[in-house]
């Protein structure tokens, strides 16, 4: 059985007293490893070394942490192989799909790159008389980040490579059932130059959390997750007086007009609500459909599409998708599923029951496909976060976009129609935070910025692109009347621009 400890000091670092955690492989059920949990005087040891390393880090040029940064993406690009294998075998999910977020990741660390420009500030000359006025983009300390099981390459990769080329130290959390990729990922980091000190890894549950939430020392929090979560990592790293950007669920609607075209609808729908067995906070679980022709044709569409994937492991080249992640989380979504049939709404495409010969054990679940749910099903309120597609039967565009608006998460939504004025509405007037128009997924670019809207998102920053820069830095504004100016005397009022 394979032990898996935390990386501090760059070294595997283990305790006597740990708790010790099962890590699985979603495609048998088999247990793979044991994990050390963290307690707090593990993760405070890391905090302390993390702070120590602060000083000389945070001294070094922009342009060294840029060319650190550079040998990390090349090392990343190098080791993309092995690090899909260990993603997809904690996970669950296809190579192609691990490879494919482990792509979106190292397109952050590119990002971080160009950190020499982005920290530029900016500068006015002769505010006053021999007075100029410039301000300074400064790093916060040590920073965390807290990350969840279904992308554990990707969104730890949008935290630390942007914290890192700002100048912060920084301590990943990662999600307890896929800590491989992660600490893969950190020793990667060092070999590229980071500081030992600099990026550690804790593995743990909520103890490890609450130390990073508590610590002085920690001045920022980045968190990735479901939104009671989010919302409890925010609301106690605040009250600690911390810097903190949480996101949460998602609950992703897409509008399907009736001049949309239907085949470009379907393989919109299919990918992007069963991709990743639907464990995607981008994932589309709703769509609505204007007009019953619309609604018709979409669900007959996509239920034979549907019908047609291939679920299996990710050793299996052919599968499309794998099976859920834990135990748990599958027991909780084949319960949603149970619940929309209770609660009326036609299961045209079931799921359910699905057993692969040699796999009998894992946590596959098929796609499911539901018409007529309304708004008040607990399958069209809640984030059900597996493989599962609601369909529901809207009147007008009006209407539609209301029940996007309307609920009460915000982070994704698309639309797909031909016409360009109700594109542009839905753009401009739509209450979510990433929008796409024919586009299914609207995963923003590793220079934009990520985030949803209202219980989407607890805090004021948006993840990566601009939005990672402020977030990692505090600005400082200098005003300088360089020596040798005329003096003048004392002045008792507040100084003015004349």
């Amino acid at each position: 059985m394979i032990k898996i400890a935390h990386l501090i000091g760059g070294e595997s670092a283990s305790s006597a007293d740990a708790r010790i955690g099962p890590v699985f492989n979603p495609a048998t059920g088999e247990q793979t490893a044991e994990l050390e949990l963290a307690g707090r005087a593990t993760v405070e040891n890391a905090i302390m070394r993390a702070e120590a390393a602060f000083a000389e880090w945070s001294a070094r040029t922009p342009i060294n942490r840029a060319r650190i940064m550079f040998a990390y993406k090349e090392l990343m690009q190098a080791n993309m192989d092995e690090l899909a294998v260990l993603v997809s075998r904690e996970h669950g999910k296809t190579i192609a799909d691990a490879k494919g977020s482990i792509t979106r990741g190292i397109e952050i660390i590119e990002f971080a790159c160009g950190i020499p420009q982005l920290l530029k500030g900016e500068f006015s000359s002769n505010v006053g008389t021999g007075v100029d006025s410039f301000n300074l983009r400064q790093p916060l300390g040590v920073c965390a980040g807290i990350t969840p099981f279904n992308f554990p390459a990707m969104v730890p990769l949008w935290m630390y490579p942007v914290a890192l080329a700002c100048g912060n130290t920084f301590i990943l959390k990662p999600s307890e059932k896929t800590p491989s990729c992660p600490l893969r990922m950190a020793e990667l980091a060092h070999e590229a130059g980071v500081p030992k000190d600099v990026l550690q890894v804790v593995n743990g549950d909520k103890e490890a959390v609450d130390t990073l939430l508590q610590d002085d020392r920690v001045k920022a929090v980045s968190f990735v997750g479901s939104t009671p979560i989010a919302e409890y990592i925010y609301r106690t790293g605040t009250a600690n007086n911390k810097r903190v950007q949480a996101l949460g669920g998602a609950k992703n609607h897409m509008i399907v007009m009736p001049d949309a075209d239907i085949p470009q609808v379907t393989d919109a729908l299919i990918g992007s609500a069963f991709g990743s067995a639907g464990e995607r906070c981008m994932a589309i679980s709703v769509a609505v459909c204007v007009g019953e022709e619309t609604a018709n044709n979409v669900r007959d569409a996509v239920s034979q599409a549907a019908s047609k994937l291939h679920v299996g492991p990710y050793t299996d080249n052919d599968s499309d998708f794998g099976p859920l992640s834990n135990q748990a989380h599958m027991t909780k979504v084949l319960s949603y599923i149970d619940t929309g049939v209770s609660e009326g709404a036609d299961l045209v495409t079931d799921g359910r029951n699905l057993k692969l010969q040699g796999y009998e054990d894992g946590y596959f679940v098929g796609p499911c496909v539901f018409d007529n749910v309304t708004p008040d099903m607990t399958i069209y309120k809640e984030e059900i976060f597996g493989p599962v597609l609601g369909i529901v039967r809207s009147n007008s565009y009006a209407d539609a976009l209301s029940l996007v608006d309307e609920h009460e998460l915000g982070n994704g939504a698309a639309l797909f129609t031909n016409d360009g004025g109700v594109s542009r509405h839905f753009v401009e007037q739509s209450k979510i935070g990433m929008v796409g128009v024919n586009v299914p997924i609207p995963v923003p670019v590793a220079y934009h910025s990520f985030g949803g809207w209202k219980r989407s998102l607890f805090g004021d920053h948006h993840m990566h692109g601009p939005e990672g820069i402020r977030f990692y830095t505090k600005l400082k504004t200098a005003t300088v009347a360089w020596p040798g100016g005329k003096q003048t005397g004392p002045e008792f009022s507040i100084p003015t621009l004349s």
